[in-house]
């Protein structure tokens, strides 16, 4: 409290030589720009600027700032023959984008498939994404950008389906806002 106490009355002499000050060169502190701060009951300071103070305008015409052009490609690469694991990586990543992004499938702007890499009619989107075995990628456009991924992390989720699920939602959401972090 004794703090207080000192620093407003250091606050206000201060304002008073600037006040006297002010009087000898013809500007007073109305026509002046001095801006105070006192402290609140809290400990905080509070700003404040003195009655008759001019403050410049700073605002500027706010720049829109367009979302970036993103489209996501979501596959799953497998063979002809398929285990549990390989289904169950599959059967999960459509169930997600089925859930939980039904609007952007529809729209395009998330493109699902299932895709048998020793079929020869998949074997330049095989190549594209560098697909070797049963794999899950996401592809993501921003802005005419392609940037591939395999996301290996399914694998440890498929014995829990929401987890499974929690977490592609999560991953395609970024890729959604042009996000391509982890």
């Amino acid at each position: 409290m004794r703090e207080h106490r000192i620093i407003t009355a250091l606050l206000l002499l201060s304002l008073l030589l600037l006040a006297g000050c002010a009087g000898k060169d013809g500007v007073n502190a109305e026509q002046s720009n001095i801006a105070t701060t006192t402290p609140t009951n809290s400990g905080q300071l509070q700003g404040t600027t003195l009655s008759g103070a001019s403050t410049p305008d700073t605002t500027a015409p706010v720049e829109q700032v367009s979302a970036p052009d993103v489209r996501v490609e979501v596959y799953h690469f497998h063979a002809t023959q398929q285990c549990y694991s390989c289904k169950t990586v599959g059967s999960l990543a459509e169930k997600t984008v089925n859930t939980y992004f039904k609007k952007e499938l529809d729209s395009g702007k998330i493109v699902f498939g299932h895709i048998n890499g020793e079929l020869p009619e998949n074997a330049e989107l095989v190549k594209k994404y560098g697909a070797t075995g049963a794999s899950l990628w996401i592809g993501t456009y921003v802005d005419g950008k392609f940037t591939k991924e395999e996301n290996v992390n399914v694998w440890y989720k498929i014995n829990n389906e929401q987890d499974y699920l929690s977490y592609l939602e999560g991953i395609l959401e970024k890729r959604l806002k042009g996000d391509l972090t982890q």
